[in-house]
């Protein structure tokens, strides 16, 4: 019997990495011990966490600035410990959040044309958390929604236009979140923890709508990620150390709709998802190898599609959302795999003969434009993402400036308020944070007013001597 092979474009996807001098190199990656990607990319940007003495920082480099990297070039370093998680916001490229050791959120601003001078002050502060942020994560569809979730075994979404917590989800994980993951629209969120349970939330109604204990057996990290469909993808250890992954139903979570075992290998398989495609990539870390598959209605539905392998293992990864890509190649995937000293990017692609726009392989896909504002979604409303053609290439628009929200963090105080059935975070320790932080400023401010002093009179002392010794040698 001839066995039929299945059919599916994507069949010889293949990966390949770019010649040496497209990389970026001398970067020095983070050795924190964490399980995030260390890396965040978009049609624009390439952030790398970084190791910092003092504090915490992360590297901004335009995409084309390829080759070697300053050891002098400035960074993104206002975090006091180390940064744990980056993420770009999906409808600016010019704004990164950062959760850090210090158990603060950050919101950055990064200039049009990438940092000529280090960043040391984030457009807001969001405190909150009462121990270190490891997640942060985007709305998909609202704009300057952000969720934070830290060791403290919260998660918090925050209002960026107005630096309020409107939702803290701080009674449902007995233990440390290992990763949080919105569905399509934003209307639910799935959390992987180390209590062995993944659950489907409902962050606004607060409320569990679904879990599944031991959906993985083993001891080691999980991660679970919504599909566009709304089946919910994990991956996890087997009680013998096999790296497995599965897919569920949230409706009924008793049993996993396919569950495969791949190997024994000790590293967390992080999952990076194409809604277009319905492509998974995994890529373990401290692997050398990124595995993809497609994810189908037929049965086993996770099909095993190739495997790019390298020879160098990967400390993180960073995913370049759709629009980013070179349609012209038939490019579907590109991925920033980090080395101990580099990120090297690696562009996966579907072989085709003809030059055309294929639009099988591009369908329309998620644009730079939010669907709804804030105040909408926390007021109930969701709402798909705006979906954008690639057929002649993503142009970057004019993003808007995230200035407006300091002014917003001021004016929208009164109007936040209404919103207080919502809000479940008191509002008494922002007052408190930002007397703390006007004292800060003026003890600051002080500091800097004496070493100037101190500057001006040794300036005098110093021509003072150089008199002297003009008068010496004469």
């Amino acid at each position: 019997m001839r066995r039929v092979v299945r059919q599916s474009k994507f069949r010889h996807v293949f990966g390949q990495a770019v010649k040496n001098d497209q990389c970026y190199d001398d970067i020095r990656v983070s050795r924190v011990t964490w399980d995030s990607s260390f890396c965040a990319v978009n049609p624009r940007f390439v952030a790398i966490i970084i190791e910092a003495s003092g504090g915490g920082a992360f590297l901004v480099l335009p995409l084309h600035k390829t080759g070697r990297i300053d050891k002098s070039y400035p960074t993104v370093c206002g975090h006091t410990g180390p940064v744990l998680d980056i993420d770009w916001c999906p409808h600016n490229d010019q704004v990164i959040a950062s959760g850090s050791e210090d158990c603060t959120v950050m919101v950055w601003q990064i200039p049009e044309n990438g940092l000529t001078l280090s960043l040391t002050e984030p457009v807001v502060i969001l405190e909150g958390h009462s121990k270190r942020v490891g997640i942060v994560a985007w709305h998909p569809t609202a704009r300057n929604v952000l969720l934070s979730a830290g060791c403290d075994n919260a998660i918090i979404i925050w209002n960026v236009g107005t630096g309020e917590a409107l939702i803290n989800l701080d009674d449902m994980h007995s233990d440390m979140i290992y990763n949080v993951s919105w569905s399509r629209n934003g209307s639910l969120i799935c959390t992987a923890s180390k209590d062995k349970k993944v659950r489907v939330i409902d962050p606004r109604k607060q409320e569990i709508v679904a879990e599944k204990e031991k959906a993985h057996e083993g001891a080691r990290p999980m991660r679970a990620i919504f599909l566009a469909d709304g089946n919910v993808f994990t991956t996890g250890f087997s009680r013998m150390s096999e790296r497995q992954l599965a897919l569920w139903n949230p409706k009924n979570m008793q049993e996993p709709i396919a569950l495969h075992e791949m190997d024994t290998s000790n590293g967390v398989l992080l999952p990076f998802y194409d809604p277009d495609t319905s492509i998974i990539y995994l890529c373990g870390k401290g692997d050398s190898s990124i595995r993809y598959f497609e994810i189908t209605d037929e049965s086993p539905y996770v099909h095993y599609l190739n495997t790019f392998s390298s020879k160098e293992p990967q400390r993180g990864m960073g995913y370049m959302p759709k629009r980013g890509l070179d349609v012209n190649k038939c490019e579907i995937a590109r991925f920033f795999k980090l080395h101990e000293r580099k990120c090297e990017p690696i562009i996966m692609t579907v072989p085709r003969k003809s030059d055309l726009f294929q639009d099988d392989l591009y369908p329309d896909t998620a644009g730079p434009e939010a669907a709804l504002e804030a105040e909408e979604w926390f007021e109930g409303k969701n709402a798909d993402p705006i979906l954008i053609s690639l057929k002649h290439g993503y142009i970057p628009g004019k993003n808007r400036d995230l200035k407006v929200v300091k002014k917003n963090i001021l004016d929208s105080k009164p109007a936040a308020n209404k919103k207080s059935e919502l809000s479940c975070a008191p509002k008494k320790p922002t007052d408190t944070a930002s007397v703390q932080n006007e004292a800060k400023l003026d003890e600051i401010l002080k500091e800097i007013k004496s070493i100037k002093e101190t500057i001006s009179s040794q300036d005098e002392r110093i021509s003072k001597l150089e008199q002297q010794l003009a008068k010496m040698a004469a």
